[in-house]
Formats: structure tokens, sequence, C-alpha cells
């Protein structure tokens, strides 16, 4: 029996690190949790430390470790975890020599600096950060190469690109007879709200998925389609595919995850149950293949897909996201950095749900793109593109 691999786990008290938990949990012989962390859910991650008995758990800042600390003392069995706090303790357990497998799944830009730090050290990177390729495609994928680390996708999307696709081919979309890679997007709660009312959407609307369980933030990027947007730029970079080669169909099903063509005609999908469980277990043991705790598709009770074409007017943060992608340099790191404090704004009503876009759009014309060289481009980009969206908000200018 083969020795258990240690995991740490960036983003453990979210949906993705919850639902990696169970997957784990299914598998005791097999993983060990090296390290869990989280933002300011301190109540959850005591829960898990007590579960799950990690090497160190890592917070946001000294005070939530204290809090963290004292729940564990009460509960009177800390199982001998370590707790740290900052940045730099996240960056410390995602590159620690004791961990090979590194699931990043802290939302948002936070997500960057770690996610980075596993992939310089060599880990396997299982990869439920958009944002960390969004912003820093080429630093990150540089990373990847000159480090030997493996990144394995974990979106349902791009983890279903990667299942259709020859492994054993040559890098490169064109040396595989790849013609096309198709992600698919339900299209969210509002796929037939008339547009007139989209500027009544409350936050509660725009959080409720008809299909997945996520958090706030991903549930809004979702409804106004950015989240395909960010799998779009994320699909260039993880793929080696132009923006050309990439496009967006609406399957309100959400059983086809994403097909890939090929230059013969031939078209391979994946299809699965709506649950992350699968690809998470997928890109956990890859090449092998574990038990998930899914249910078995039954495409019998499903009864019909349907698909229909992504309607630009609708969802024109797709547009921006095209942009952002085909200038380059630092213009998905801005468009990125004004989508978070436009759904920032959105969810505290402090803009409309019609008006996230419009935000997006004249951040990315105030602001030129400019090249990417190291770690702080990314950085400055993404503080002048959050800069400009809130001064934006304060003028209502957009």
């Amino acid at each position: 029996m083969m020795a258990p691999q240690f995991l740490t786990l960036l983003g453990a008290t979210g949906t993705i690190g919850c639902n990696t938990l169970e997957v784990v949990a299914l598998h005791p012989g097999r993983y060990r949790i090296f390290a869990l962390t989280a933002h300011r859910n301190v109540e959850k991650l005591a829960q898990q430390c007590l579960r799950f008995a990690p090497r160190f758990a890592v917070v946001a800042d000294a005070a939530d470790a204290d809090r963290l600390r004292a729940l564990l003392d009460v509960a009177g069995t800390r199982s001998g975890t370590e707790i740290l706090h900052g940045p730099e303790a996240l960056c410390q357990v995602a590159s620690a020599p004791e961990t090979a497998i590194v699931m990043a799944a802290i939302v948002g830009a936070a997500g960057l600096a770690p996610t980075l730090a596993a992939a310089r050290a060599g880990k396997r990177v299982l990869l439920a950060n958009k944002e960390a390729l969004v912003m820093s495609g080429a630093l990150l994928m540089d990373a990847v190469r000159a480090s030997g680390a493996v990144l394995l996708p974990v979106d349902s999307e791009h983890n279903a690109v990667f299942q259709s696709l020859p492994h054993h081919a040559a890098p490169g979309l064109s040396a595989a007879g790849v013609s096309r890679i198709t992600l698919t997007a339900s299209g969210g709660p509002f796929l037939r709200r008339p547009l007139s009312e989209l500027a009544q959407v409350t936050p509660e609307e725009a959080c409720k998925h008809p299909n997945w369980v996520m958090g706030r933030k991903i549930s809004v990027d979702s409804a106004t389609m950015m989240n395909k947007g960010l799998e779009l730029i994320e699909a260039c970079w993880l793929f080696e595919a132009s923006p050309e080669q990439v496009d967006i169909v609406i399957h309100p099903e959400s059983i086809i995850h994403s097909m890939v063509a090929y230059v013969d005609g031939s078209v391979i999908a994946q299809l699965g149950c709506p649950d992350m469980r699968t690809p998470i277990a997928h890109a956990l043991a890859f090449p092998e293949r574990i038990a998930s705790g899914v249910a078995a598709l039954d495409l019998a009770a499903v009864g019909a897909l349907h698909f229909q074409a992504l309607d630009l007017q609708r969802f024109p943060a797709v547009s921006l996201a095209y942009r952002a992608i085909r200038t380059g340099g630092t213009a998905p790191a801005i468009l990125n950095a004004a989508n978070e404090v436009a759904v920032a704004a959105f969810l505290e009503r402090r803009m409309r749900f019609d008006q996230i876009p419009g935000l997006i759009g004249n951040v990315m014309d105030a602001l030129p793109s400019g090249r990417v060289a190291t770690l702080e481009d990314v950085l400055e980009a993404d503080a002048r593109g959050r800069a400009s969206a809130a001064a934006l908000i304060v003028k209502q200018a957009f």
C-alpha cells in the first residue's frame, strides 16, 4: 500500500474546500491533511481542525489566530495543530517540503501569491482559483515549467476539457488535432429574465444559482457570466489556446461540462452530475480514478439536453474578457480587480446588478495595459484597477 500523500488546502472553509475534505474523508489511507487555511470563518476552520488534525492552520491575522486557539482549547484537543496567520504563512504552507498536493481554492486575488509559491516549489497544484491564471497567466505557467510542478484544473469546465484532450500528444492544440474548445455555461439565474428587469435584481436573487452550490462572489460572477469570461482567459493559458479557439455555449442543465472538437469532425465531451466533488476527485488522484461520493448520472432521468448561442447583449462581461485576453499584459488583472470591487459593491447594495459590466468597461478604458514581468507588476495593476473602480463607484460613473 502506498504511503499517504500530504495535502495543503488553501481556502478550506469555502465550497471547494469543504467538498475537497468530503472526498479526502472517503480515502483516509490515501491522503492526510498537512495544512488548512481560512480567511475569517474561524468557527468552521476549528471544526475542520478537530476532525482532520492538520499540522498547521492558517488564518488572516493575529486576532483570528487567538480566536482559533481558544476554540480548539475549549474543545480540549488541538491534536498538535500549530496556528499561523498572515499572507506569508499561506505561502509557507503552500511550499512546505512535507506537502505533495496543494488545493488552490482561495477566491480572488488573495490566492495568487500562495498558488505561485506552490508552483515554484514544484507541487501538484489543483487549481480552483481562477484569478491566479487570469491575473498572472504567464508567471504561473513559467513557474510550473521551471519547477516541474503539475498543474491540474479543478474548475468543472477546465477539468472537463482536460479529460477530453489526449494526454500523449505534444503540447499545443494543433499538435493534438484540436480545432476548438467549447466551454458550457448554465446561463445562471437570469438567462430568461427580461433585460429591462435586470436593474431590479437583488443580491439574494443573484446568489441563487439554478444548478451549483457556490459562494456569493462566484455566484454573482455566474449571474453576470463574468465567471465564464474568467474561465475563457484561464482556458487560453491552461491549454495554450488562442481566444479564437475557445467559444462558449449555453447549456442550462449543466450535464456536459465542456467539449473538445477535433479537425476530423469528432467532438469529445465530459458529462456528469453538477457536483464539484467529481473534478476534485479526478484532480486529486490523476491519472487514477477514485470514488467521489457523487451519484451516478442518469441520462434517462435528465431526459433532454438543451443548447443555445451566447447572447453578448445579455452577457456583456464575456466581451470584456475577450477584450482583456486579446489585449494581454496587465489587462486581465485590471479586469479581475474591477470585477471584484464591482461585485462587492453590488452585494453591499451600493450599485445595481446591471451596472457591473459598465463599471468594469470604464475601468479598462481608463487604465492602459502594461507589461507583466514580475509579480509586483501584477499586484500594481490589481491595485490600480481596484482604486479606479472604487473611485468610479463613489462618483456613480458607470
